[in-house]
């Protein structure tokens, strides 16, 4: 299960955001604001472990294209699974997703992040370049947000560009492989993500 939450375990910093509303629709500030904000929140010792889990998880689901993000790494499978199995992947994939989240909550929370650039590559993609410079003296990292923008009034981030490796691919890639190894059967992915969530 270690390379399969590759993704997930990493993409931590995508969720350095927050429970207030208002972020800039502008991709490059919609970055700077929710990792300033999630860095506070995170970071803050009047929080309890839980109140931060919470935090986490209602960032994830307004800021993170998840629904997306669970269909691009299940591949080409997600065209002919059938509906029922597919809501049942995709319902898990978020569970799975979150507690991956949660498990790494205060991994960046004293790090040192800064927006470097940003390029428009088409009207609903943005691509904000960043570095994280870990409090641990660790070399510094640098990553790149996809960040959605098909409504220009609410962007979502779609995958982490982490050292030039695809986060979002990486995953894809872990999943065709359990899937090959077993038929194409999305219910044993399912299961695999299932005994993740209950452990």
């Amino acid at each position: 299960m270690k390379k399969l939450i590759v993704f997930l375990v990493s993409s931590i910093i995508i969720l350095n955001a927050s429970f207030l509303y208002g972020y800039s629709s502008n991709p490059e500030e919609f970055v700077k604001e929710l990792v300033g904000e999630a860095i506070n929140k995170l970071s803050d010792k009047n929080l309890t472990k839980e109140e931060k889990k919470i935090f986490v998880e209602k960032v994830a689901l307004e800021n993170v294209d998840i629904k997306a993000l669970s269909l691009y790494t299940l591949g080409e499978l997600r065209k002919s699974a059938e509906k029922d199995k597919l809501i049942k992947y995709q319902s898990t994939f978020e569970k799975y997703f979150l507690k991956s989240l949660t498990s790494r909550l205060a991994d960046y929370s004293s790090s040192k992040f800064e927006v470097t650039s940003s390029e428009k590559k088409s009207a609903s993609y943005t691509i904000v370049n960043s570095k994280v410079s870990p409090s641990d003296g660790s070399p510094e990292i640098k990553i790149d947000w996809r960040i959605y923008t098909k409504n220009p009034d609410k962007p979502l981030i779609r995958d982490l560009i982490v050292e030039g490796l695809s986060l979002a691919r990486t995953q894809k890639e872990e999943f065709a492989s359990i899937l090959s190894s077993n038929n194409n059967d999305i219910i044993v992915l399912i299961q695999k993500l299932e005994e993740f969530v209950n452990n």
